[in-house]
């Protein structure tokens, strides 16, 4: 039985790629590069891609028996702030996408989860979820602006590269104030 249908596929979207001119021929192969830019929402709460920024795709299309197998890597830039000092983040990456298009009424269809398997619309591929997949899956949910980061004094809040060598704060707890007062009476 066919899955349902996805919601059409706009070719105008800059990530939807029509492979018309990909023979189906399993082996035949063409490159696909292109500057995009980035949709929304493509990161985490403390780190992401730039909602509008460049998004570099540099893939091969490839036919294979089942539909298109896309890999290649896809490029830009994140934003974000460090989960320890606050800092601000901002830093190039490259990710690698691997993923296979099946052709509608293929095998593929018939032996995978609708999820498992990106599927084609004619002679449409939607790249969107495999190029988020990739970006999100790689971020770290708590991102350092480097990785030797001290973070922010608990008590004043200051970063910690700004503070001298011998940095403390005078108060003690007062159920503790007891033993400062041994420490004196024994000298």
């Amino acid at each position: 039985m066919p899955k349902s249908p996805q919601s059409h596929l706009d070719p105008r979207q800059p990530l939807v790629v029509d492979t018309t001119k990909l023979p189906r021929q399993p082996g035949a192969t063409r490159a696909l590069k292109r500057v995009v830019p980035a949709p929304a929402d493509l990161g985490l709460e403390l780190i992401s891609v730039p909602e509008g920024s460049d998004l570099t795709v540099d893939a091969t299309l490839t036919s294979v028996s089942e539909g298109v197998y896309v890999s290649g890597t896809v490029s830009g830039s994140l934003t974000g702030e460090c989960g320890r000092c606050l800092n601000e983040i901002d830093k190039s990456f490259e990710v690698s996408i691997a993923e296979l298009f099946a052709y509608a009424d293929s095998t593929t269809e018939e032996t995978t989860d609708e999820d498992e398997v990106g599927r084609m619309q004619g002679d449409l591929l939607d790249l969107e979820p495999a190029v988020r997949d990739a970006i999100v899956l790689t971020l770290p949910t708590n991102p350092l602006c480097r990785p030797d980061c001290p973070g922010l004094c608990p008590e004043c809040g200051v970063h910690f590269d700004d503070l001298p060598a011998d940095h403390s704060h005078g108060e003690v707890d007062p159920r503790w104030a007891a033993l400062r007062n041994l420490s004196k009476n024994e000298e």
